[in-house]
């Protein structure tokens, strides 16, 4: 992406998800989708280039519903009654989000339509690479867990062209991309999730319940379950 002048500000673009040039048109390809226009709530990464997707989100009208960086603030929601129209653009950024949105604990978090996750790498067949941290993965494994997701829930990404390459090693674990937005197109993958997602508590380390709020509450209604 450096090579090919593709990629944009904040860098260096390793070791996170890389914006890219055009990232606003494939925002905007996203909003085409029946999926996006009948969703009510739309859950979107906190980086960089889904920053246009989080605003479109808020300027659709629709419940923006985005994880804090790192899991460490648990979700925030933010509604468009919470933002004045011309500070939506402010509100889908990191600081934004944290100024206009609400924090809001597991039994409050609403039911996503549509999951935007952003991605380092993308195959056709919908295969995905994160920036190796594993929070998408979580992210999807709590909503799941808290039987707000299913293997009908769509979940798209937004990447330049240059990001689609032929293969992206998966493990058992990680999700599968229904569509690809870029800034030329938009694909369709047909990709297949076998039942809904759950935590695999035992990938779950002790430092990360320390770290993650939302793990902590959850593995404290696990063990109540038990």
């Amino acid at each position: 992406m450096e090579e090919f002048g593709v990629s944009r500000p904040p860098r260096p673009i390793y070791r996170r998800i890389p914006n890219f040039v055009g990232a606003e048109t494939a925002a905007r390809r996203l909003l085409e989708l029946d999926e996006f226009k009948s969703a009510e709530t739309v859950k979107v990464n906190p980086d960089s280039p889904q920053r246009p997707v989080r605003e479109q989100v808020l300027r659709t009208g629709k419940t923006l519903l985005t994880p804090t960086p790192r899991l460490r603030g648990g979700f925030l929601l933010v509604k468009p009654g919470y933002v004045s129209d011309r500070n939506y653009s402010f509100a889908a950024t990191i600081k934004g989000s944290f100024r206009y949105g609400r924090r809001v604990d597991l039994r409050n978090v609403p039911k996503p339509d549509l999951l935007v996750v952003g991605s380092v790498a993308v195959s056709p067949d919908g295969s995905r690479l994160g920036k190796g941290g594993g929070y998408s993965e979580l992210e999807y494994a709590i909503l799941s867990e808290l039987r707000l997701l299913d293997e009908r829930t769509p979940i798209a990404t937004t990447v330049h062209e240059s990001q689609i390459v032929d293969a992206v090693p998966m493990e058992a674990h990680d999700i599968k991309l229904d569509i690809i937005a870029t800034p030329n197109r938009t694909l369709r993958t047909n990709a297949t999730r076998a039942g809904r997602g759950s935590l695999v508590w035992n990938l779950v380390t002790e430092a990360m319940i320390h770290e993650i709020p939302v793990l902590k509450e959850l593995h404290g209604t696990e063990r109540i379950k038990s």
